[in-house]
C-alpha cells in the first residue's frame, strides 16, 4: 500500500502511475546505465520522437552518463546502447551533487566555513540611518 501512494503522490521518487502506464502503453526499451537508470522512445507522437529516463531511485538528472544525456537531448540520434560508446577524455564520471552536505561548496565568510571574510576595500561606504 505504501507503495503504491508513493507512486501516485511523489514524482521524484521513480516514475507515477502516469508515467508507468505511458510508458506501458507507448515506451519502447532502449537501454539501461550503469545506475541502472532506463531509457525509452515513443515514435509517431504529435512532437515527432519523445525520449525519456525512468530512474533507479531518486530522480537526479545529474545522473545521466554522458552518452545519454546527449541521446536524450536529441544531440545524438544513436543511443550508447546501439554503439560502442567511449566518453571522450573531458567527460567525467558522476559525482552527486553535494548540497546539503559536509563536502558542498562554502566559500570564504560563509556561515558554515572556517575562516574570516575579506574587509571590504576603500570603495565601500556602509549605509548607516540618520539618527
Amino acid at each position: 500500500m505504501k507503495q503504491l501512494l508513493l507512486q501516485i503522490f511523489t514524482w521524484w521518487n521513480g516514475e507515477t502511475v502516469g508515467t508507468r502506464f505511458f510508458t506501458w502503453r507507448n515506451g519502447t526499451f532502449v537501454g539501461e546505465d550503469e545506475f541502472g537508470n532506463r531509457y525509452f522512445r515513443a515514435s509517431g507522437t504529435a512532437l515527432g520522437e519523445r525520449r525519456w529516463v525512468v530512474y533507479n531511485g531518486y530522480a537526479e538528472p545529474s545522473r545521466i552518463p554522458p552518452g545519454w544525456h546527449g541521446w536524450i537531448h536529441h544531440t545524438v540520434d544513436v543511443a550508447p546502447s546501439d554503439e560502442s560508446f567511449t566518453p571522450l577524455e573531458w567527460q567525467k564520471a558522476h559525482r552527486p551533487n553535494p548540497t546539503g552536505t559536509p563536502s558542498a561548496y562554502r566559500p570564504k565568510g560563509s556561515a558554515l566555513s572556517k575562516g574570516n571574510r575579506a574587509k571590504p576595500c576603500g570603495d565601500y561606504e556602509a549605509w548607516s540611518p540618520e539618527a
